[in-house]
Formats: structure tokens, sequence, C-alpha cells
């Protein structure tokens, strides 16, 4: 966890890479019950026989429940103190780059590209992210956030 005490501390690393995450596994129950929330039940993510015979020899997650662990990987790398409270305002680009097979591990490197004052008090913060699968040579996942932070 990398800890900042004020908005201003975080808005200096503009330019630089800021954190690496821990790891987190991409389980075939993740996997279902994200099939289940959004109504995606393809066959190369839930039917775990049919799966192993197709292009990618496994289940493979789906690209947005990837790119749905950013809220975690942020949670869980960056803490600004003065911040009351932070919002996702949105993506501007995002490309997947390769499959990620049930059981994999992700983890995101998060690269503070610009810091903008808000009016009232706080940061829009542009983060390039790149999701890293454990023992792949390319990133599954690359994404420009927009997250908000309010102090």
């Amino acid at each position: 966890m990398k800890t900042f005490n004020t908005l201003a501390d975080l808005a200096a690393c503009v330019g630089q890479d800021v954190a690496l995450s821990e790891w987190v596994e991409i389980t075939q129950e993740q996997v279902n019950q994200f099939a289940q929330a959004t109504g995606d039940h393809q066959w190369i993510h839930v039917n775990v026989e049919r799966a192993k015979q197709g292009p990618f020899g496994a289940p493979i997650a789906h690209g947005f429940l990837s790119l749905s662990l950013l809220s975690q990987f942020f949670d869980k790398t960056i803490v600004v103190t003065e911040a009351r409270m932070g919002v996702n305002y949105g993506l501007n680009k995002v490309r997947f780059m390769a499959p990620v097979p049930v059981g994999s591990r992700l983890r995101a490197h998060l690269h503070l590209k610009s810091a903008t004052p808000l009016e009232g008090g706080g940061l829009q913060l542009q983060w390039n992210v790149s999701l890293e699968r454990e023992g792949s040579d390319k990133p599954v996942c690359v994404a420009e956030s927009l997250v908000r932070l309010y102090a």
C-alpha cells in the first residue's frame, strides 16, 4: 500500500509509475458470478469442458471482468489520507490484449499521467493502467482510467 498524505503529494507523481498491485487470482467462481451479473454466458467463459477444447485450451475470464478489477487494484494499492472520497469517472481507452485463463494471476501497474484540479477541491487523475498476467510477456489489458478524488 502506498500512502500519500495530501492530494498535492500524489499530484507530484505525475509522469511516474506510482504503484504495482499485489497479485489477484481469477477463479471459475468469479467468472461464473460475472456471467450471472452481466448475462454474458458465452461458452468460452462458463462451459469448462467445452472451453478446454476451444481456442484457449481452458475457460477464460471476460475482458470486462479483468477491467472491473481496476477498482480493487486502486483500493488496495493507493490511499490519500486527505481524500474524503473517490469516484470512478470513466475510461478514455481500453484494449484487451491477451486472454486471461481461469487460474491466472493478475496485477496492475499504475502510472499517473495527469492530475487536474477540480472546482471545489479535489483532483481528476488520469491513470495509465496495465494489467499483467503472471508468466506472460504482454499485458492482458491496458486502460486509461479517470478517477476523481475529493478533499
